[in-house]
């Protein structure tokens, strides 16, 4: 930052501390935030859009399912070269990423996040590729809010707070849907509903709304106006549909992870490229409504027009034929999981949360066409069956049954289908939870003890820094060394009273105590007959640096009853944890949170 510039900010900072309280200016931040926010999903909807007109010009229409094939691929190429040339950095999984960011890294987001996703989401989707661009806004958002947090010298807690003002004001201006946006960010980013926070974050939300409509106009993602009204005899329907999309939202999980998981064994970025680049590429050939996000469908199903949501294949299909129909769509639900995860695998960049929207619309509208069409003289609503598939799919892949209910309630501009949105998302919610314990956004980081709960000790233990509590100046001793020379180079050295014996590579073999050699101390006949092996023992617990979180940690404390526990990072010894220190650093967390 220029000197000239920090001089102005300092001054303001000056200012601001003699005229503005603290609560005024987290309300002015968070009214920033949220037009930062509200641009900065802008810009990635105008980039996506400006991409997509490319590809409509008559020359790519009359070549238009084999460059479904081509487009990806192209896609991902610009991409890989962003990252390999450019950036040089790695980009995460936008929500995910910010998640870690909360829990780990007290909310501090790099700078290169506010441009990255910005620039390459809008390749990867705009070129095809099967994801969202929510992932992406809130990456985009959730950086400029973090920032600044900083540049203004707001605390930990604040700038948390500003982040999720961020994914807030990213969903609103996303969705044009404020409320559901709050509850989005209290859901997933596990805020406190408090009146300090929720004000900030209703300003937030507004902020970006209006921003959105000030820059897009009355223009909405998904157009829809009820006009079924929700019919008490189709409750029976609304129940197994839940069921349907639970089972839906557990086979998207382990789609995602299995796929995750096998792109993980290829460590060349550009073997991964070349391996998902030409499997997206096929299953956009050979189903082209896979093709980018996927708002063509849903907004075609939401009006009854199942031929263009489908669109044209390169089979030969008797579309008349309602069956046929439903095994595209049912096609649909099965194969934008796969192509989402591979669009990820292959190194493109985007979200999860709009995929996941049209896997459930297309798996609603087969559902209520599978009513219709039976012969049993049932009839429902398609248009009603595929708004609900995307909330039972919302609320079971994302486990944020809340915010589906809410957006959808927000989209149809009432709150007419209410039960069946409490019914379906509960179901789903309820059943995914059984099998999946965390969502897409969050598994990884709860198996590693780094996500952020509602359960504020929990949070206080995760924040903290393992290497800020580990003491390291301990002496230490061979296995070879002689009782006299662990009396006068450690006992004599040392204000400890136990003592790691570590061999050459300095791996752990056990602790000598000062208790344990008190009684024969002072017998000089032993000082060359024994040795540090002979006297030491295992220790009552060790701490694994790189698998146990702090709360293993504190959790090793409570059952061994031991006061300092030694700490093994790569397979070497490296210090130890004591209690008091533990305790007293989580003290001082507390009180950040809580301040």
């Amino acid at each position: 930052m220029p000197l000239s510039t920090k001089s102005l900010l300092r001054k303001f900072l000056i200012w601001k501390y003699k005229h503005i309280s603290e609560l005024q200016f987290i309300y002015i931040l968070s009214i920033l935030v949220g037009f930062l926010a509200g641009m900065g999903t802008v810009v990635l909807k105008n980039l996506t859009h400006y991409i997509r007109l490319l590809f409509k010009l008559d020359f790519f229409n009359n070549y238009q399912n084999s460059l479904y094939f081509i487009f990806p691929i192209i896609g991902l190429l610009l991409v890989y070269m962003i990252k390999q040339i450019w950036l040089k950095k790695h980009i995460g999984h936008g929500i995910s990423s910010t998640l870690y960011a909360i829990s780990k890294l007290n909310g501090i987001i790099p700078r290169y996040n506010i441009y990255a996703a910005l620039i390459t989401a809008p390749l990867t989707v705009g070129f095809g590729g099967s994801v969202g661009l929510q992932g992406p806004a809130v990456s985009v958002g959730s950086a400029l809010g973090s920032n600044a947090a900083r540049l203004f010298h707001m605390n930990t807690k604040t700038r948390m707070l500003l982040i999720g003002c961020a994914a807030a004001g990213a969903m609103a201006s996303m969705f044009k849907a404020p409320i559901a946006a709050i509850i989005f960010a209290v859901e997933i980013f596990s805020l406190d509903i408090a009146f300090t926070s929720l004000v900030p974050l209703l300003l937030a939300s507004v902020s970006a709304v209006v921003t959105s409509y000030m820059f897009l106009g009355t223009d909405v993602l998904l157009r829809f106006e009820l006009t079924d009204k929700f019919e008490v005899n189709d409750i029976l329907f609304y129940i197994v549909l839940g069921l349907v999309t639970g089972i839906a939202s557990v086979y998207f999980s382990k789609v995602f992870f299995g796929i995750t998981n096998f792109f993980k064994q290829f460590k060349s970025r550009a073997k991964r490229l070349l391996i998902g680049g030409i499997a997206i590429g096929s299953m956009l050939y050979f189903i082209p409504p896979l093709y980018g996000e996927g708002y063509g469908i849903m907004n075609n199903l939401l009006k009854g027009d199942h031929l263009s949501a489908i669109g044209t294949t390169p089979f030969n299909l008797d579309l008349s034929n309602i069956w046929i129909v439903i095994a595209l769509l049912l096609g649909i639900t099965i194969f934008k999981a796969i192509a989402m995860t591979t669009t990820f695998g292959a190194g493109g960049v985007g979200g999860v949360f709009i995929p996941t929207l049209v896997m459930g619309s297309a798996l609603g509208n087969a559902f209520a066409k599978i009513i219709n069409n039976i012969g049993l003289d049932f009839q429902v609503s398609e248009s009603n069956f595929t708004l609900i598939g995307m909330t039972g799919l919302m609320a079971g892949v994302l486990h944020a049954p809340l915010t589906a209910i809410f957006l959808i309630a927000e989209i149809t501009g009432g709150y007419e289908l209410f039960v069946p949105l409490m019914i379906v998302s509960t179901i789903s919610f309820a059943m995914t939870k059984y099998y999946i314990s965390h969502s897409i956004y969050t598994l990884k980081l709860a198996e590693r003890g780094e996500l952020m709960t509602h359960d504020k000790d929990q949070n206080v233990l995760m924040v903290l820094d393992i290497d800020k509590v580990i003491e390291t100046n301990f002496i230490t001793l061979k296995p070879e060394m002689k009782l006299g020379d662990i009396l006068k180079k450690a006992v004599a050295k040392s204000s400890r009273n136990h003592f790691p014996v570590v061999n050459d590579d300095d791996e752990f073999l056990g602790v000598i105590h000062l208790d344990d050699i008190r009684h024969i101390m002072f017998n000089s006949h032993l000082y060359d007959k024994v040795d540090a092996s002979s006297l030491m023992h295992a220790d009552a617990g060790i701490i694994i640096y790189e698998e146990n979180s702090m709360n293993d940690i504190m959790d090793k404390f409570k059952t061994s009853g031991a006061w300092n526990l030694p700490v093994i990072k790569h397979g070497k010894y490296c210090g130890y944890i004591s209690k008091s220190k533990l305790l007293t650093a989580y003290r001082q967390q507390l009180i950040n949170f809580t301040k």
